[in-house]
């Protein structure tokens, strides 16, 4: 890699779900001699998303820039991008998910991130949906985040056994890092 190479830019893509559509974007990603260095598919409804971080140098980043919005349009696809540059990771004693499940009440996953950012930790993956059990649509959703050095732990999870009761929802923290 030349010292070119660390030009980073975030893409997304959203369009109607059909086979084919992630083989022409990875094949352009290629195309434009950049390096797809993480990525994320998800169908929503029948919509297909695809949100990629792509590596490459300045004419690499560039060239996906200009061609981009011409192959979404061929595509169907609404796409976005963004310049940025490689996270920076802060101070962490350890990396959990916490995975919570419960009848769905409107309100319970923007309680819960309230939560997560009034304890002033950041949620570094989130998925959520809802599925029929017998007369009830039930909730799920699994969080990935890490504790700051100066976050205590065992306060946290006490913490939030308060809000899961007021929220009914029963959840596992399992520890990843």
């Amino acid at each position: 890699m030349t010292a070119f190479s660390n030009h980073q830019i975030v893409l997304t893509a959203i369009g109607e779900d059909r086979p084919g559509i992630v083989s022409e974007l990875t094949q352009l990603v290629s195309d434009c001699h950049c390096n797809i260095i993480d990525s994320r598919i998800a169908i929503l409804g029948n919509e297909f998303t695809f949100i990629m971080l792509l590596s490459g140098d300045m004419s690499a980043i560039s060239r996906i820039e200009h061609t981009l919005p011409v192959k979404g349009m061929e595509l169907g696809l609404l796409t976005m991008m963004k310049r940025t540059s490689s996270h920076t990771q802060s101070e962490f004693c350890a990396g959990y998910t916490l995975e919570y499940t419960g009848i769905d009440t409107p309100g319970t996953l923007s309680k819960v991130t309230r939560f997560f950012a009034d304890s002033q930790i950041s949620i570094c993956s989130l998925k959520s949906d809802t599925y029929d059990e017998e007369d009830n649509t039930v909730m799920r959703c699994e969080l990935e985040f890490n504790i700051p050095i100066d976050v205590d732990i065992d306060e946290f999870k006490i913490a939030f056994e308060t809000l899961s009761r007021t929220l009914n929802v029963d959840y596992i923290f399992r520890r990843i890092r």
